[in-house]
């Protein structure tokens, strides 16, 4: 039985293409294994954890997608294609959310060959003790993201008032250097010093979409930026990534000693 690209070495291309989608015939799969009797319900349930798009300004969207299909479909989809499939959205614009919605539903209608559903779950915020203050979450900006590779010319003060401002974004994502892969993340920053531009900041984290590096050294990069263009008298730095293979990485950077807060992803 050909089972596409799973065991095999493939590329991470960036683009919507449907035709990535590997559908196996579901009795098939099942006569391979012994299966002759099917009960009368039931469905499989998909959720994609690192869904995302670009929105008609160029900023990320990231969602949680939940995919529904009966087991009655005649294919099933071999789960590394899904995994291409919908990693080439990420780069792709849509106007509205329905629009991302019922283009995935029509491409996997087809692939699945049967009846499903999709629908994104509710989004929690990313957490943080109330104690620790109030977070600010970039995400809310509408400002109009052209450049998705690396560059800190937006990186700069708004102002020279002195504030204290603890700062999240929750749709950040670089590349793996070996394997091309993204890694997901949310990033909080922490800093007293001269107001950092809010739309600037949003800029400059959404401009790593493309960038290959390992996690440690990105929060390294964000953090010696963040100090070499604003100047803060106190910074912190860290990366909540989304883990792999059952592990997650989470670079903690400070320019004083302090533990790291109690920050978790909305996706952890």
């Amino acid at each position: 039985m050909d089972y596409g690209p799973l065991g095999k070495t493939s590329t991470y291309l960036e683009g919507y293409d449907p035709s990535l989608l590997f559908p196996i015939s579901r009795s098939s799969a099942r006569e391979k294994v012994g299966i002759t009797g099917v009960s009368d319900f039931g469905q499989d349930l998909w959720n994609a954890y690192e869904f995302s798009w670009l929105n008609s300004n160029g900023l990320p969207i990231s969602k949680v997608l939940e995919i529904r299909v009966k087991h009655s479909s005649a294919q099933v989809v071999e789960s590394k294609s899904m995994k291409l499939y919908l990693n080439g959205f990420a780069q792709s614009n849509f106007d509205e959310e329905s629009e991302v919605l019922e283009t995935v539903q029509r491409d996997l209608e087809a692939a699945f060959d049967g009846e499903l559903s999709v629908s994104f779950k509710e989004r929690m915020e990313s957490r943080s003790t109330a104690s620790q203050g109030r977070l600010i979450n970039l995400d809310r900006s509408s400002v109009e993201i052209k450049n998705f590779n690396y560059s800190k010319d937006s990186l700069v003060a708004s102002s020279t008032q002195t504030v204290s401002e603890r700062l999240v974004t929750s749709i950040f994502r670089s590349l793996c250097p070996v394997t091309s892969q993204p890694d997901w993340a949310s990033v909080l920053i922490e800093y007293t010093g001269s107001q950092i531009d809010h739309d600037g900041l949003l800029e400059y984290l959404v401009s790593y979409r493309n960038h290959q590096a390992f996690h440690e050294t990105t929060i390294e990069r964000i953090f010696a930026d963040i100090q070499s263009s604003c100047n803060p008298e106190q910074l912190i730095v860290y990366g909540r990534f989304l883990r792999r293979g059952g592990i997650d990485i989470n670079p903690f950077r400070s320019s004083h000693h302090v533990e790291p807060p109690a920050f978790v992803d909305w996706r952890q």
